[in-house]
């Protein structure tokens, strides 16, 4: 099973012919509390279709865009670890943004049964954000069959297997220009000990990693 030592800025992508299952290890920092909060999320994405290209034995283009829903099984730094007191979900997007947060007891009770019951029923997840009944296909199926699967990933970059702030940070650096704006947006800057999320802040914005060939 794959752990959160393996490596980092590991982003574990599911394809299938219609959607994509997307595991990650995720940092956050609540806009309203300054609140840390780190742990595993899924995502559900549909593929965009391509035209096909080339010959019989020519690559394909792969474009995983439009999200869906997503489940962000999270601790709180401030309380035990463990106690998924910040697992939540959005049910739909608007575009590109998630829907408002969604908390339930059996989420936070047991994330890994609750996530397994949710991606094996993705006709109910995708009637509840609102797609055609038609837009999966036969992959609501295929995920199903592959549930336990994805959910063992993602426990692998469960918040009780990163253990470090710098094993965090490792993880998630690829995601410092989305911690810089969480701190341009907090509600009340003076909640949130900047000390603690130094490492994103100090990382070079994505433009200047960019390959300059």
């Amino acid at each position: 099973m794959p752990t959160a030592w393996q490596g980092a800025e590991v982003l574990y992508s599911f394809v299938h012919s219609r959607v994509a299952v997307l595991v990650r290890h995720w940092f956050e920092i609540g806009l309203t509390n300054g609140v840390l909060e780190h742990g595993a999320r899924l995502e559900l994405r549909l593929l965009e279709p391509q035209a096909r290209r080339g010959t019989e034995s020519a690559a394909q283009r792969f474009v995983i865009d439009r999200p869906v829903w997503r489940a962000d099984l999270f601790d709180r730094l401030d309380r035990p670890a463990g106690t998924f007191s910040a697992a939540h979900f959005h049910p739909r997007f608007d575009g590109d943004e998630p829907s408002d947060r969604v908390f339930r007891p059996d989420l936070t009770a047991d994330p890994w049964a609750w996530a397994t019951a949710q991606l094996s029923d993705l006709d109910a997840v995708a009637a509840a954000a609102g797609l055609a009944p038609d837009a999966l296909g036969d992959d609501a199926r295929d995920v199903r069959e592959q549930a336990a699967t994805f959910v063992a990933t993602a426990r692998g970059l469960a918040p009780t297997a990163c253990r470090s702030r710098e094993q965090c940070f490792r993880l998630t650096r690829d995601v410092a220009d989305t911690v810089r704006i969480m701190v341009d947006n907090l509600a009340d800057p003076a909640l949130l000990d900047r000390a603690e999320v130094r490492a994103w802040l100090a990382e070079p914005a994505v433009s200047a990693r960019a390959d300059p060939r």
